[in-house]
């Protein structure tokens, strides 16, 4: 049995787990399936807008599809979710990721 595979079992006794769910989203953007990926962590931050880790690889994610603004959204959004956490080092990552891409 695949990591995937292994998650997705996890994940029918406990279908809102977000990390599984997040952890579900990287193998699949490992795989290169940027599609899945996206709707998993949207689909974990519209229900959960304060899980602060998906937000940085969706920004990642809209960047490598050229979606930058959606990216610069996303990082925004995330900044004000890890200072609402205090969650200093996911703020200085998204910081860093927004910086880069909007300057």
């Amino acid at each position: 049995m695949n990591r995937i595979e292994k998650i997705q079992e996890f994940l029918k006794t406990s279908p809102k787990d977000n990390f599984l769910r997040h952890a579900l989203a990287l193998e699949y953007i490992k795989l290169g399936d940027d599609a899945k990926a996206r709707s998993l962590l949207e689909e974990i931050l519209n229900e959960f807008p304060d899980y602060v880790g998906s937000y940085y690889h969706l920004g990642k994610l809209l960047e490598r599809n050229g979606e930058t603004t959606l990216a610069v959204h996303c990082y925004e959004k995330g900044m004000h979710a890890a200072l609402s956490a205090n969650d200093r080092h996911a703020y200085s990552e998204l910081q860093s990721a927004y910086e880069e891409l909007a300057y």
